[in-house]
């Protein structure tokens, strides 16, 4: 068993150590021309009364020329729509509608049939944007074959360690996608930061097939892109200049409810790279769990599972420090030592959660 830690620390290290080789220095999202296609921004909000008037300042903020903004009503319960319908109805630039179905994939559905833009970028309402988000956003679709471009999301705010614990999920997450991307797999996405040709939306058939899902309009869209135009049709931008970030889970109950939303729709993917990243990822925290088995060793033992978990915690740091420190966030050594302890355990319980498939989210239950 001492041998099998070793030897499993030493990989994980070298694991850690090739994703963070993935991450680019540079960055800054470069154009060489002028962008000539119209762009559609289009937010869909359900019960975010509370978010309305920070929504309405991020969407005023954002340099764009001719930008096009859509915010569709996912059936509010509170007087979100009335809102913001009033303070915005002298905004030429700015519809607000409700949608006709339920859902937000109906919601964006409706986004996309009113939309005018021949490109489309997504969020959500509770995000704050770069000044000139969209128009970095855009910059791959000069190159005709781009038919996706997804950007970075990370949670706002870091003045208590349950904030920075979300900030330090949120790059490993960010890590993995870039990871991805770079080696023509794209995996996953968020929907809070997306940008896609209309065209390509309505080719492959919007979210037909997946509807029932409360999430996952992001992968789902993702992966038949990907699977329409091949995986070099769609584009990951890791960069400062085009973050995006949103509000973080207030308790961990939230953020637990959240995550199973998130991977509850493990097994509606049709792609075997879903499941095995998601049975790997449990089994290696089942793995740093366990190594509490080396304890009763003796001396020895005890030895082995600190230099583990010190060389747990140093890889992480290294690779998912580099992350944060690019996006501005005070991450302490400390932080990544707690989280390093309680991360497994917050890996399981989702994956548990997971498989129960049970969650809320803006009122509803799956």
């Amino acid at each position: 068993m001492i041998s099998f830690y070793l030897v499993w620390v030493v990989c994980y290290f070298v694991l850690l150590r090739l994703l963070a080789q993935k991450w680019p220095e540079n960055q800054v999202v470069r154009a060489n021309e002028e962008m000539r296609l119209t762009v559609t921004l289009l937010i869909p909000f359900r019960n975010e009364r509370g978010n309305a008037p920070t929504l309405i300042e991020e969407i005023q903020k954002i340099k764009q020329p001719d930008l096009e903004i859509i915010l569709i009503d996912d059936q509010s319960e509170d007087d979100s729509f009335l809102f913001l319908a009033e303070k915005l109805k002298h905004d030429g630039k700015v519809k607000v509608l409700r949608s006709s179905g339920i859902g937000k994939k109906a919601a964006l559905e409706f986004g996309v049939e009113n939309a005018q833009g021949e490109l489309i970028v997504c969020s959500d309402a509770d995000c704050r944007f770069p000044k000139d988000w969209i128009q970095q956003m855009c910059v791959p679709f000069m190159q005709p074959e781009v038919q996706l471009v997804a950007g970075p999301v990370i949670s706002l705010d870091g003045r208590t360690f349950f904030q920075r614990f979300q900030q330090i999920e949120w790059s490993s997450i960010l890590l993995l996608t870039q990871f991805f991307f770079v080696k023509k797999r794209p995996l996953m996405c968020s929907g809070a930061n997306l940008a896609y040709r209309k065209s390509a939306f309505l080719q492959v058939g919007g979210f037909d097939q997946n509807r029932q899902f409360l999430s996952g309009d992001d992968e789902f869209l993702l992966k038949k892109i990907v699977g329409k135009f091949g995986a070099s049709s769609c584009v990951y931008l890791p960069f400062t200049s085009v973050l995006v970030r949103t509000a973080p889970q207030s308790d961990l109950f939230s953020l637990l409810n959240q995550r199973i939303r998130w991977s509850g729709k493990w097994n509606a993917h049709r792609d075997w790279t879903h499941l095995v990243s998601a049975l790997l990822s449990f089994l290696v925290q089942v793995g740093w769990i366990m190594s509490v088995a080396l304890l009763p060793l003796g001396g020895v033992g005890v030895l082995v599972f600190l230099l583990v978990w010190s060389g747990k915690i140093r890889a992480e740091k290294r690779a998912l420090g580099k992350v944060v420190a690019n996006f501005d966030c005070k991450c302490s050594s400390l932080d990544f030592i707690k989280t390093g302890f309680l991360h497994p355990f917050y890996v399981c319980a989702v994956a548990l959660g997971s498989l129960r498939g049970n969650f809320t989210w803006k009122g509803r239950t799956n």
